[in-house]
C-alpha cells in the first residue's frame, strides 16, 4: 500500500516510552504493550483528541494504556503506517506519529491495566517483537540517535 493511501485515512499518535537501564548494553529499555484485540506488541497509541497537542495526546495514551508518565518530546521522532483492524473484518489505513517519552514514573494502577500486558525490553528485543515494519524502523532510528557514545583514545 502506498503512503498516499494512508494519508487519506486515520491519523494516530504513539509514545515511544524509554527509561535508563544500567543492565542493558544500550543503556536503556523500551516499553511495549499488547494491543487489545490481536495481543501483538505495540507502542501505546491512539486517536488524537483535538484539545491536546499531538505530543500531549501521545503522553495521554502512555498513561492510559501503560501507566507511565514522564517528559514528552514535542517533536515526533518519526511516522509509521499500519492497517488497523475493524470490527467488520476490514481494515483502516493509519499513519502514526511517534513521540519520545522519557519515563519518570511507573504507576501501580492505570485505566487499561487489566486489558493489556506491558514489557520493558532492551531496544533490540523490542524492535524484534513488533510486527509493523515501519515501527521497527522508528525504533532502529531511535537506537541510532541514543547509542552510547564511544570514547576515542588519543594517540
Amino acid at each position: 500500500m502506498g503512503e498516499a493511501l494512508f494519508r487519506e485515512h486515520g491519523k494516530q499518535v504513539a509514545a515511544l516510552c524509554w527509561r535508563p537501564s544500567s543492565k542493558r548494553a544500550s543503556g536503556l529499555e523500551v516499553l511495549l504493550i499488547t494491543s487489545l484485540n490481536s495481543k501483538r506488541w505495540i507502542l501505546p497509541k491512539g486517536w488524537a483528541e483535538p484539545e491536546l497537542t499531538p505530543a500531549e495526546n501521545a503522553a495521554r495514551e502512555a498513561f492510559e494504556e501503560a501507566g507511565v508518565t514522564g517528559r514528552i518530546d514535542p517533536q515526533p521522532i518519526g511516522t509509521y503506517h499500519y492497517l488497523k483492524d475493524r470490527k467488520d473484518g476490514g481494515g483502516t489505513p493509519c499513519a502514526v506519529e511517534v513521540f519520545v517519552l522519557a519515563v519518570t514514573k511507573q504507576l501501580d494502577d492505570w485505566p487499561e491495566k487489566q486489558a493489556r500486558q506491558i514489557a520493558w525490553l532492551p531496544l533490540e528485543q523490542a524492535t524484534a517483537q513488533v510486527s509493523e515494519l515501519g515501527l521497527r524502523q522508528v525504533l532502529k532510528d531511535f537506537g541510532k540517535r541514543n547509542a552510547p557514545q564511544k570514547t576515542q583514545r588519543a594517540g
